[in-house]
């Protein structure tokens, strides 16, 4: 990969548009509007571009710290590009609607809780199609045995529990059902993509302010300060909604609108198994269904000598808080429980992810609260048609996705374009897919 200006670099005073983030929205928008007749920077706080796709190396094998899934694949604008990156596209089908050896639950017990679910999610569709805006948690049977695990897997899906989460903007998320993966991490297609905007991008370089007051904008940042025509903001909701990246005035309903569609947070634990061939490839262990309080384990994803736990909501939350090695050890005390004390000696963690500590993130990925489901939509509006906002958060459908923010780059790549009185027809920049 071409080598990213170095923290030493000085910034230029000025700049037709500058991309702030260089996760996928951003690597996305910047690609879109590389043209001759435009000058572009992008600014990224990390040390590293990608964002929330950062895959880490362990032993040769690529480990998703972040995104990891190629979600609604045949509808996925990302999933075309793997191959023609040089990477490996692999079509094994998902292990989320089984239960490896069955624990805890006969063949009966799981097609009584896929029923349960899918009537949940048949009776949040109704009250969708009548403009409910509520809890979805709104929507359990009380009496069904189910509720806890369902909520568990909300932590999952939404990063949150189903009481936390829109029922509106739970039924609009598009899912074709088909998941692929990028076998040398999804966190480096994206590193690859953003190979094509690498001269550009300038890391360890974090916004404070966007003064909006003047004819230009004014960015200050922890490298200086420079002016600019357009800014695309494509940090997380969270970074807004705080105020860590400040616009200046600030701009209520953006701020209303950040607050109302939050990050969420799920978090990873690599391990390693020793012993690996007890367990089918590719399947899935939750060890308890009395509790939402709970983790899903991947067992061997790929086929490799591991293991893959994932914790949500506010389990995540509570563990993040202790330290990374909280979210190992409560794995493993599930798996000692769930599969005999002798995982003790067995398991070995060997990468434990962070967002809802990271400074830059400070969640995984966002949910509607209740009531705030129109909120994804405000904040595709622009501020004074030159600050555009673009990431998985804005995204109508795909929210949430990789795939989601890389179209939400491209959107405000266009609508920045457009404003700037240039043809984003013409296609100097990155082709459609």
């Amino acid at each position: 990969m071409t080598d990213l200006p170095k923290a030493s670099n000085p910034l230029p005073s000025q700049v037709d548009v500058v991309v702030i983030g260089a996760g996928a929205a951003g690597i996305a928008a910047a690609r879109r509007l590389m043209r001759p007749d435009l000058s572009l920077l992008i600014l990224e706080a990390r040390e590293r571009i990608g964002g929330r796709a950062w895959t880490v190396r362990s032993e040769g094998e690529g480990l998703d710290m972040g995104c990891g899934w190629l979600h609604s694949a045949d509808d996925n604008v990302l999933a075309g590009r793997v191959e023609a990156e040089g990477l490996t596209l692999d079509q094994t089908p998902p292990p989320w609607r089984t239960q490896a050896f069955d624990h805890e639950m006969t063949r009966a017990d799981q097609a009584a809780f896929g029923e349960a679910f899918a009537a949940f999610d048949q009776r949040v569709t109704e009250a969708a199609a009548r403009g409910e805006d509520r809890p979805a948690a709104d929507f359990f049977d009380p009496d069904n045995r189910w509720n806890a695990r369902m909520d568990a897997i909300s932590g999952a899906l939404n990063g949150a529990r189903f009481a936390e989460v829109s029922s509106l903007d739970y039924d609009a998320y598009g899912d074709t059902g088909v998941n692929w993966r990028v076998r040398e991490g999804y966190g480096r297609l994206i590193a690859r993509l953003g190979e094509a905007v690498s001269d550009m991008v300038v890391l360890d370089c974090a916004v404070r302010r966007i003064d909006r007051s003047g004819p230009v904008l004014r960015l200050e940042t922890s490298r200086g300060e420079l002016t600019a025509r357009i800014v695309i903001l494509t940090v997380p909701n969270s970074l807004i909604a705080s105020e860590t990246v400040r616009i200046d005035p600030p701009v209520p309903a953006l701020l209303e609108a950040t607050a109302g569609v939050p990050l969420g947070l799920a978090s990873k634990v690599h391990m390693t198994v020793r012993g690996a061939g007890d367990f089918q490839p590719d399947t899935q262990l939750w060890t308890r269904t009395d509790t939402a309080e709970t983790g899903g384990y991947h067992l061997r994803p790929f086929g490799r000598p591991m293991i893959e736990a994932y914790f949500g909501a506010d389990l995540a939350w509570g563990l993040e808080a202790q330290g990374p090695a909280a979210l190992f050890d409560f794995a493993l005390s599930e798996l000692v429980a769930a599969l005999g004390s002798d995982m003790r000696r067995r398991l070995e963690a060997v990468a434990v992810s962070g967002w809802g500590v990271d400074p830059w993130s400070r969640g995984a990925y966002s949910h509607a609260l209740p009531g705030h489901a129109a909120d994804r939509a405000k904040l595709r509006v622009s501020v004074e048609d030159r600050i555009f906002l673009a990431g998985e958060a804005t995204a109508p459908v795909y929210y949430g996705t990789a795939h989601g923010a890389w179209m939400e780059g491209r959107r405000a790549a266009d609508a920045a374009l457009t404003a700037l009185g240039l043809d984003p027809r013409r296609n100097d920049g990155d082709s459609e897919e």
